[in-house]
């Protein structure tokens, strides 16, 4: 009786051994599939981001094909938007570095940075969904009232260093750049006070 009893003791204890072995082999092969699944995602996810990185830093929206290799250039320009006398907010986070080429950045909203070289102003406007022609400023909703073109009564001027220009949109900024983009019926005193003001405006490095 005592040696049946002492077996059956045996039995549940290699039963028990045995079933904590499944367990722990269970529970490493879990672990080993967990971590497996990590670095697979891990790996997707970082392959996604490389891709997209690459796919943004090499074709943002339609490059000119002048447009050189991203960082063969660095310049910098201030900028002055002022729409019947109100100042357009560039610092903004809707306009903030929306391609690597050309952009503002760090929620300044006068310094326009240019990383490559022949990069237009129009490739910044386009990137911002801003609308710019030689005779129209589209704010991005593209609504009537945020629609700004000249006519009889209101005109849209350009002045890149103090010289009035016709257009700016295949304007390609140089170091220490100033562009004035002014709309409404402003006389010259008024426009040279916003030219006085563009000269004020610190030019981020």
């Amino acid at each position: 009786m005592g040696k049946d009893e002492n077996n059956k003791k045996k039995e549940r204890e290699e039963r028990r051994e045995s079933f904590l072995d499944r367990q722990t082999r269970q529970k490493r092969k879990n672990m080993a599939i967990g971590i497996a699944i990590l670095v697979g995602i891990a790996s997707i996810v970082g392959y996604a981001s490389y891709h997209f990185v690459t796919k943004t830093a090499s074709s943002p929206l339609n490059l000119p094909p002048e447009v050189g290799t991203l960082g063969d250039e660095h310049e910098h320009a201030s900028m002055l938007v002022r729409i019947f006398g109100d100042k357009f907010d560039f610092s903004a986070p809707a306009y903030q570095v929306k391609t690597p080429y050309i952009h503002f950045e760090g929620g300044d909203g006068n310094t326009v940075h240019r990383h490559a070289s022949g990069v237009p102003l129009e490739f910044l406007f386009d990137s911002l969904k801003i609308e710019l022609t030689d005779e129209c400023f589209v704010f991005p909703d593209k609504t009537p009232e945020h629609t700004f073109c000249t006519n009889e009564d209101y005109s849209l001027k350009f002045y890149v260093n103090h010289q009035k220009v016709d257009s700016i949109q295949n304007h390609v900024l140089e170091e220490d750049d100033r562009i004035l983009i002014s709309f409404g019926n402003e006389n010259q005193t008024q426009i040279d006070e916003q030219l006085r003001e563009l000269d004020a405006q610190l030019i981020q490095r």
